[in-house]
């Protein structure tokens, strides 16, 4: 198992570059936990499961999430903890890393 911390910078670009230097294209996100400053997600409109809703969230949140790494490519979707005890859900579009960190438990398939 791979572990990849990130700290200051984009989440999903430097889990991209992590996987592209250690030879990973196609892995497993086992899960995924840290905190991040702000972060966008897109949940899907209850009319049409082939669109997506983009939200920005310019504020921080606890993180939780799992996913996969697929051509190189992560698609992780979250859980975020925000203020006053709400959980705000979807797939990462946008991810920004300052505060503290993250760390992704990565296998390789």
């Amino acid at each position: 198992m791979l572990v990849i911390e990130v700290r200051d910078c984009e989440l999903l670009s430097s889990l991209e570059q992590a996987a592209q230097r250690e030879g990973i294209r196609n892995a497993a996100i086992v899960t995924l936990i840290g905190a991040v400053d702000s972060f966008t997600v897109s949940t899907m409109p209850a009319s049409d499961a082939t669109k997506d809703v983009l939200t920005d969230y310019d504020l921080p949140a606890e993180m939780t999430a799992t996913g996969e790494i697929v051509d190189g490519k992560p698609h992780i979707h979250a859980v975020m903890a925000v203020e006053g005890d709400r959980a705000i859900a979807g797939h990462v579009h946008r991810a920004q890393i300052g505060t503290w960190f993250a760390r992704a438990y990565v296998t390789a398939l």
